[in-house]
């Protein structure tokens, strides 16, 4: 009797489940599913209806072979995230350490300040920083050049100076979302914990290192995370810097999102495209596992 009642209950738990597993099926797993199937073919924009599968070759290209440029793809996004990173924790950590000095005024004013390019609209801010601050003639940048009677450099057309305009406009975009996390984070910290740091005469840095990075690393761990993805993922600023279709500056600098966009919608390679699309998934699900093995490993400890 019980069991019979048991499997009605399972019955209509599992029908008032069913929309939203076939929803999420349509959305996610579907599409998930037909790219890694397109990825073993050889479509692209000349055999749309009579393509045919070609197993691994596609990922053997991408994966294997330098020439073909996602490997190079690959180093720069590590790099760019690497960088990235490492810029974007040191100057929030300053930045929310000054925002919590003692007897500082106007204190809510800064963090409203700090607060609009996160509050602004990503491709405005990105196509500001382009044509506003680093247009070869019309730029501010080249501009205060022009008047210190030195010649004006078209910035965006070489790859280094390109890569460093670009992780600048990503750090302006990202750090007020950082710098919020560390100042929760440092406010939360009781003060009397410095207490016998301050009576010994530690400084400000002896302090950060050994006292406050170990307090709050348990608090922004998760926003340090979630950055990370997110900067690997990073498509909007390398793409509307250098890359725009009809607006090209000049510099060859991939992201592997970027670098997939291209063999796409530019090359119209789609088998190969879905290729280094599937490939780029199982990377983040890789990294996502040991991320997630690697915090439960410390907590255990």
């Amino acid at each position: 009797m019980h069991s019979g009642k048991g499997s009605k209950n399972a019955v209509k738990s599992w029908t008032a489940l069913f929309p939203a597993l076939l929803f999420i099926g349509l959305i996610i797993l579907f599409p998930i599913g037909y790219t890694a199937y397109i990825s073993l073919t050889n479509m692209n924009i000349f055999n749309w209806f009579d393509f045919r599968i070609i197993g691994f070759g596609n990922y053997r290209r991408a994966l294997f072979v330098f020439n073909s440029g996602f490997l190079r793809a690959l180093v720069v996004t590590v790099l760019w995230t690497a960088l990235n990173m490492v810029f974007q924790l040191a100057i929030a950590f300053v930045m929310a350490s000054l925002l919590n000095v003692r007897k500082l005024r106007l204190r809510r004013v800064y963090k409203t300040v700090l607060m609009f390019p996160w509050a602004m609209p990503g491709y405005v801010s990105i196509l500001l920083w382009r044509h506003g601050m680093f247009n070869a003639q019309f730029g501010l940048v080249n501009q205060w050049l022009y008047t210190l009677g030195m010649e004006p450099r078209r910035w965006l057309a070489d790859d280094f100076s390109a890569f460093v305009i670009c992780m600048v406009v990503n750090l302006w975009l990202a750090l007020p979302f950082m710098i919020m996390i560390m100042d929760g984070a440092l406010q939360s910290l009781d003060k009397s914990y410095y207490e016998s740091a301050l009576i010994d005469g530690a400084g400000w840095f002896t302090r950060s290192v050994r006292l406050t990075i170990p307090a709050i690393r348990p608090i922004i761990a998760p926003a340090v995370i979630i950055t990370l993805f997110t900067t690997f993922k990073q498509f909007d600023v390398i793409y509307l810097m250098t890359k725009q279709i009809g607006a090209r500056t000049g510099a060859n600098i991939h992201t592997v999102l970027t670098y997939a966009y291209e063999s796409a919608f530019v090359t119209r390679n789609y088998g190969y495209s879905s290729a280094v699309s599937i490939s780029i998934f199982v990377m983040l699900i890789g990294f996502s596992v040991l991320v997630a093995f690697l915090r439960r490993r410390g907590q255990k400890a």
